[in-house]
């Protein structure tokens, strides 16, 4: 899949995966070493995350099911527990950097394209 901010014409990522199902989202990015540029994942339904297991800081950019940015989180840390999003479809976990490389800010549009992604 790939992810684009569509209000700064700006690409989020071009190797998104999908985490279906309840445990692949309960898992998410838990025991991976990183995430390469253009990597994500896409997780839906998801109103809140967590980092605890995780190995590596990354971008969080929640979605609402139209398609709105309503969450940012840069770097998240290890060992964290995100805010409650309620009117969020998902979230999008990027490398970290990319919101502020890409200049994403909440409001923004941004298109899921190429595959599964459900938006509430």
């Amino acid at each position: 899949m790939m992810a684009r901010n569509v209000t700064r014409d700006a690409l989020l990522g071009e190797r998104i995966r999908p985490a279906e199902g309840f445990l692949p989202r309960l898992k998410g990015l838990i025991g991976a070493e990183g995430l390469s540029p253009g990597e994500g994942l896409w997780i839906s339904p998801c109103t809140g995350i967590h980092s605890f297991g995780m190995r590596f800081e990354f971008d969080a950019v929640f979605l609402s099911p139209d398609r709105r940015v309503v969450g940012l989180y840069e770097r998240f840390r290890r060992n964290r527990i995100s805010g409650f999003y309620r009117y969020a479809a998902g979230v999008l976990e990027l490398p970290g950097g990319v919101i502020e490389r890409t200049g994403t800010r909440l409001g923004d549009e941004v298109r899921v394209e190429g595959g599964p992604p459900s938006f509430g």
